[in-house]
């Protein structure tokens, strides 16, 4: 038994609910710091808070994906968890904002971080599975467009999520500013507005998705993948962590390195916008000109998803061209570039150049979302795609962790605070991804689909 090629809408239906998690997940990166530093954070501090996320993504995604491949309800195998998981996120969504309201019980820090980590949680919870079903839905000839227009979806609900706040504000009027310690109102509609976006979404995918029941699954592997030595349960992820086939190891050196440039990012892009471009100092957190400045970064965010989105059409286009991997290297470069040119902008009237060096990390991001799966996905056999998927997270988690110990500290006593220079090194650091990129062994095996 073969897989049966989908039309563009039937892979569009299957990845649609990716747009309500990257409208939330866009949300959570363009404003987490800027609720921690309301909240009390100080910059140094604001990566240890961020370690939440990479922590609960390498403990949730690898469990996610081995008990979804052993899945089989009315729902089917991987559509049960894209529905809690979404859930669960909304929820965290909601609440995250209004953490000042339950200063009763605990200081609004610690139960702003909470639910950050309720939120990344959830999103693992949901975003695993999806990675899953791509490669469990469609033959391998179609791989790479489904996860192109994975990211595509990702694109546009980053830029929705990113710009959101900015928008509430300079189109409807929704006020930008609030007491200390209390979150602006922009920023909490915003994060409404992305729960309901969120669940909808989902929905959509659950209700137009069919998944291939068990016995069809187990009829399109080879007779050799059934082997193997008999089954330990949930601790099998560790022996297919320390087993894990050879390509899946050579991404893994690349995946470390875009994630850690990525975490650099999202952490540090608003205090260095408001310290470098905008001259402030690394105390002001409440003031109209830090407001702007953290508003800006849900502007230039939303810019590198947008082109993101736009640029996951031509990905099969160019791969097919000059294969994956290369194409894969010379996107990581143009973000490597783009990262580092952000050391010229030295001024809010020359903020508009930060979306030019967010058209190169589009395109780094874009093709992050989508080759490195692309190309595992031929690696990695069908019965076991779901808990690899989840292994290969553990890739994209560590280094966010290690980031999270150890960058606030860099930027302290390195870089004497001032968080640009987190930006930098996060450029130079993608370059070198893209060099360890070369050394990839990336070939389909037939035997996944056979």
């Amino acid at each position: 038994m073969t897989k049966k090629k989908l039309s563009f809408g039937q892979i569009w239906n299957m990845s649609f609910g990716f747009l309500g998690i990257q409208m939330g997940f866009a949300l959570q990166n363009a404003n987490a710091s800027r609720i921690l530093q309301t909240f009390g954070a100080d910059v140094e501090h604001l990566s240890l808070f961020w370690l939440v996320a990479p922590i609960t993504g390498m403990v949730v995604q690898p469990i996610i994906g081995y008990y979804s491949d052993r899945t089989w309800t009315r729902l089917g195998r991987r559509r049960p968890y894209f529905l809690a998981g979404a859930i669960l996120a909304a929820i965290g969504l909601v609440l995250m904002p209004n953490a000042s309201m339950f200063v009763a019980y605990l200081p609004a820090l610690w139960i702003g971080a909470g639910f950050l980590m309720i939120m990344d949680a959830s999103f693992n919870i949901a975003m695993e599975p999806f990675r899953a079903l791509v490669a469990d839905k469609l033959p391998v000839d179609q791989r790479t467009l489904g996860f192109s227009v994975q990211t595509m979806l990702i694109g546009v609900g980053a830029v929705l999520g990113s710009w959101l706040p900015y928008m509430l504000t300079n189109w409807f009027g929704v006020g930008t500013t609030a007491d200390e310690g209390v979150i602006p109102m922009n920023v909490i509609v915003a994060f409404i507005i992305g729960a309901v976006v969120l669940v909808g979404t989902i929905l959509w995918t659950v209700i137009s998705t069919s998944e291939y029941a068990p016995e069809e699954q187990e009829a399109m592997q080879s007779p050799e993948l059934h082997e193997g030595e008999p089954s330990k349960g949930i601790m099998d992820i560790f022996t297919d962590f320390w087993k894990m086939p050879k390509t899946m190891r050579q991404l893994g050196a690349v995946q470390f390195f875009s994630w850690f440039a990525l975490f650099s990012m999202w952490v540090f892009t608003t205090p260095a916008l408001a310290q470098h471009v905008w001259g402030l100092p690394a105390s002001d957190t409440s003031s109209l000109a830090f407001n702007e400045a953290a508003n800006y970064v849900g502007v230039i965010f939303g810019v590198y998803n947008l082109v993101s989105a736009l640029f996951a059409l031509a990905l099969p286009v160019i791969a097919g061209k000059v294969g994956r991997k290369w194409t894969h290297a010379i996107c990581l470069s143009a973000g490597g570039i783009g990262l580092m040119s952000v050391i010229f902008i030295s001024d809010p009237s020359m903020r508009w150049w930060l979306n030019v060096s967010m058209i190169g990390v589009g395109i780094a991001w874009a093709s992050i979302l989508a080759m490195p799966y692309a190309i595992l996905a031929g690696a990695i056999p069908l019965r076991k795609m779901g808990v690899y998927m989840g292994i290969f997270n553990f890739f994209i988690t560590a280094p966010q962790i290690l980031n999270g110990l150890f960058g606030g500290y860099l930027v302290r006593f390195f870089y004497d605070g001032q968080a640009i220079y987190a930006l930098i090194s996060a450029g130079g650091i993608l370059l070198i991804a893209a060099f360890c990129v070369v050394f990839v062994d990336d070939k389909d095996d037939a035997i996944t689909d056979s």
